[in-house]
């Protein structure tokens, strides 16, 4: 199988050529191409077309117009120095969460040499915009301590339960909770770094699991990790020593903020999951050579990691890494196909749905988006496909095998209908997380569910051919 790595990136949504502008250049001349262009927004690139900086109309008007300056003067003396660039193939919620972070408007977009590719703004990046998205963002970047942090939490929590009770759409929404929950983690990290020292050698946290598949509920525990650069004459143990104050530090801020600490000890501050990246490498290889049962719990947890904070280049080396020999292990993949068909939708034979005799619901997680997820999960490996959200899998898998596009919106709408209903199942009365009784949906709702559930024994059925199970 291919190990080239799938994914639509920041290059899909860019939609011009950028304008750019060497250093040398007049400020007249650097107006009148973005004039020429109908943009607000010039790149000044050194001659092998590398950012150096950018030009607004705002920075034109505030720095030079309304001073009086020369627009004959050089680009270079009126610039913002130092852009906040990333590579076309990294993910649009990277992207929205460096604009969050850093209070900008603009990202330039490179390609693998460093060289630009264009430019996005907010507007390109924000398909939707949520009220008082703005005011929660400053809310998080403004914080001085760990109880300002865990006020900041809790309202990002009450606006997203507002967001349900309106009827959002999960996928949206979801991509908003965890961008907003990104930057809590990362004001936490901050905090902690404030604190305590750690050593100094690149290092990343990671996110696992629901939040490294970007589809955190508003009901989550935590689920991360901590990679670090180890050098041939470096000692892991006397890093990892280091780390770990840090880590659980980290820990304990966000235990603190409402995302409790993991009852399966998933957490960068257990030192099982404070590791080098050769460690890592060796983790996830001993797991896909294994396949015991706990190998593959762990390939449901640890195969969704996105990076969140520090060097992302170590998650991505990881990534390449495991993309490049996931798809020669075919035999560790089968038997997560395998344990991916144990169980199966609540489809009823006489009735709609197979119920909890005892409390009449059904698990949302459990027995309905666990089987997408699953199985995306099991097609990005098998397929090289970098994308770690749910959607975002099925629909390279469906690309890369020519399944018509009928069937993959199907699956798409069906995963995100039962993630609307688990956004909403907390408020069920007599049910936990994840809980619904049918018999409390709308006829249109339950009908909705049924073929919801229905895709989902399809891709079951797609999975068993494919792995001969």
């Amino acid at each position: 199988m291919s190990s080239a790595q799938r994914s639509g990136g920041l290059t899909a949504l860019l939609r011009r050529p950028p304008v750019h502008a060497l250093p040398e250049a007049s400020i007249r001349e650097a107006l009148q191409r973005m004039d020429a262009a109908r943009v607000g927004t010039v790149v000044i690139v050194d001659p092998a077309q590398r950012p150096l900086g950018m030009l607004t109309l705002r920075d034109v008007i505030d720095r030079v117009v309304l001073p009086g300056g020369d627009l004959g003067a050089p680009v270079a003396g009126v610039m913002t120095g130092g852009v906040v660039a990333l590579p076309g193939d990294a993910s649009p919620h990277l992207a929205r969460l460096m604009l969050a972070r850093h209070g900008l408007r603009h990202l330039v977009v490179t390609d693998g040499a460093g060289q630009l590719v264009g430019v996005l703004s907010r507007s390109d990046l924000y398909a939707s915009r949520f009220a008082g998205s703005d005011d929660l963002v400053e809310a998080i970047q403004s914080v001085r301590g760990v109880d300002s942090l865990a006020k900041a939490a809790a309202r990002v929590r009450k606006a997203a339960e507002a967001m349900v009770e309106l009827g959002e759409g999960s996928g949206a929404l979801g991509e908003w909770i965890a961008m907003l929950n990104d930057l809590v983690v990362q004001a936490a990290i901050d905090l902690a770094e404030a604190e305590l020292e750690v050593p100094l050698v690149p290092w990343c946290w990671l996110a696992f699991g629901s939040e490294g598949r970007l589809e955190q509920t508003l009901a989550t525990d935590q689920d991360n990790g901590l990679i670090f650069a180890c050098g041939a004459d470096d000692d892991p143990e006397a890093l990892r020593a280091g780390f770990l104050p840090f880590a659980r530090r980290v820990n304990e801020i966000l235990d603190a903020c409402g995302f409790p600490l993991c009852k399966g000890e998933v957490m960068a501050g257990n030192p099982r999951w404070c590791l080098s990246l050769g460690e890592w490498r060796a983790c996830f290889a001993g797991w896909m050579h294994s396949g015991t049962a706990d190998d593959l719990l762990n390939a449901t947890i640890f195969f969704d990691f996105r990076p969140l904070a520090g060097d992302w280049q170590l998650a991505a080396a990881l990534q390449r890494w495991l993309l490049g020999i996931a798809g020669d292990t075919p035999l560790f993949l089968r038997f997560m196909a395998a344990n991916a068909l144990r169980g199966g939708p609540p489809l009823g034979v006489l009735r709609d749905f197979s119920v909890d005799r005892e409390t009449g619901h059904i698990d949302l997680k459990r027995d309905g988006s666990r089987v997408f997820v699953d199985a995306a999960r099991i097609y990005a490996l098998a397929l090289g496909i970098a994308e770690t959200a749910t959607v975002g899998r099925l629909q390279a898998a469906g690309e890369a095998l020519n399944w018509p596009r009928r069937e993959v919106r199907a699956l798409v709408d069906a995963f995100g209908f039962i993630q609307q209903l688990r956004l909403a199942s907390p408020r069920e009365p007599g049910g936990g997380a994840n809980q619904i009784a049918p018999a409390s949906l709308n006829e249109l709702e339950r009908a909705f569910l049924k073929e919801s559930f229905r895709q989902a024994r399809r891709l079951q059925q797609k999975l068993q051919v494919r792995y001969q199970l």
